[in-house]
């Protein structure tokens, strides 16, 4: 059934799929402080500090501060949730840009716990707007989450 979604964003994978969830848990566990960075600076305790940020949003727990963008919504919204995986170094919203140093074993916990509470209150997620990009479906957050942590794990070679 088409549901008005190109075949490209039809193909994208969503966190609100079992598969998918599994798939993510099981790369965040095999992340550790030897996964070697393919890309960036941040350093392995910022990245998975920098990964709860999406998720906060979704679970409602912080917007950070993001407002209604214009600019973003217009010409970078889609880029969220299609196809086509993130180059590498693209640049961060300054809101989630990592300037502290954070302990790996901490934040990873954290982000683990994040991932798992999104797994438990799926049923609940995604009909509140985004603070930045304002009305996305439920199925395009979901996109948008994994497409953001298969970056950052890929960006650590998990």
């Amino acid at each position: 059934m088409n549901l008005g979604l190109t075949s490209i964003e039809q193909t994208m994978k969503s966190l609100f799929e079992p598969e998918a969830f599994a798939e993510i848990n099981e790369r965040v566990e095999k992340l550790d402080e030897n996964s070697i960075r393919q890309w960036g600076k941040m350093s392995h305790g910022q990245m998975v500090h920098h990964c709860q940020g999406p998720l906060n949003i979704v679970l409602q727990k912080n917007d950070y501060g993001l407002k209604p963008n214009w600019i973003f919504k217009t010409f970078f919204k889609h880029a969220l949730w299609n196809d086509k995986l993130w180059r590498k170094g693209l640049p961060t919203v300054p809101q989630f840009k990592e300037r502290e140093p954070r302990d790996f074993k901490v934040e990873k916990a954290k982000l683990q716990e994040l991932i798992k509470e999104f797994g438990e209150k799926s049923d609940q997620l995604g009909n509140d707007p985004h603070p930045s990009f304002g009305k996305i479906t439920k199925e395009q957050w979901g996109k948008m989450q994994y497409k953001h942590l298969d970056h950052h794990l890929r960006q650590f070679g998990v």
